[in-house]
């Protein structure tokens, strides 16, 4: 049966409370981001990623930190000194990775807000202002409450950013899998050239036997290879944020 509801989420919630920047020359870029994190994240997908010469952005829910779950043992603190010592960006997840739809907009922001200044306290730590949806779950009233609060929001929509990027709900795709998934990672790559556009892929474990949520290191560093020997730049989430701010390009709030 069609979920109505969650159609209708999906076309309307784009053109909702958007906080426009133009690309401009900037793209064809891509950006690789973990949620959560477990460690692998960073202890695999970061080094991957060193070793190309590249850094990721890392959406840290920082209550999760020291625990394990489905996707295996999640970070420690010393994951998230040594990730910032590598270049890579700490970016907010939520401080006990809450969705939008599970409390009211009040107590998300609050949850937001929590999540960052918990990191922000700890010594040594640099923390961008750069945050992902939890379960990449977004009402409308969320996109438009975080949005105020923080430099951008990444979602869990699909498909290529830009010419014109939405702060609010930055469009990523999942990077799950092994390496049977090129396929789709080429496509995704092909696309973004042609438009020269921002495509941003997101995962969470990375090891061979990955959670339903997590990828192989063959499909990552394969993907890294992929972007590398393209056309396309790999960015953090803060380095393509931050470039365009430089140059005054983003956009008033539209809609709603």
């Amino acid at each position: 049966m069609l979920d109505k509801r969650g159609w209708g989420r999906r076309y309307w919630l784009p053109l909702l409370y958007r906080r426009m920047m133009r690309l401009g020359g900037l793209g064809p870029v891509v950006t690789f981001t973990f949620d959560d994190f477990p460690r692998t994240a960073y202890t695999v997908g970061g080094a991957i990623l060193k070793e190309c010469g590249a850094a990721g952005t890392f959406y840290t829910a920082f209550a999760l930190m020291n625990s394990s779950n489905y996707a295996g043992e999640q970070f420690c603190l010393d994951d998230l000194h040594s990730l910032v010592a590598d270049g890579h960006e700490l970016a907010s997840h939520t401080l006990h990775h809450v969705s939008s739809r599970t409390v009211s907009t009040p107590e998300f922001v609050e949850e937001v807000i929590r999540g960052r200044s918990a990191m922000q306290s700890v010594p040594g730590l640099v923390v961008s202002d750069n945050f992902a949806y939890p379960f990449g779950a977004v009402s409308a009233s969320a996109k438009r409450a975080v949005g105020r609060a923080m430099r951008s929001c990444r979602s869990i929509y699909q498909g290529v950013n830009g010419p014109a990027v939405d702060l609010n709900l930055l469009r990523a795709n999942p990077l799950y899998g092994g390496i049977e998934r090129m396929s789709a990672v080429r496509d995704l790559v092909r696309r973004t050239e042609e438009q020269r556009g921002w495509l941003i892929f997101y995962t969470h474990d990375v090891q061979t036997r990955h959670s339903p949520y997590g990828c192989t290191p063959a499909l990552l560093e394969s993907a890294v290879t992929m972007a590398v020997e393209s056309s396309m730049r790999i960015l953090t989430v803060r380095d393509v944020v931050a470039q365009k701010e430089a140059r005054g390009s983003s956009g008033e709030a539209q809609g709603g």
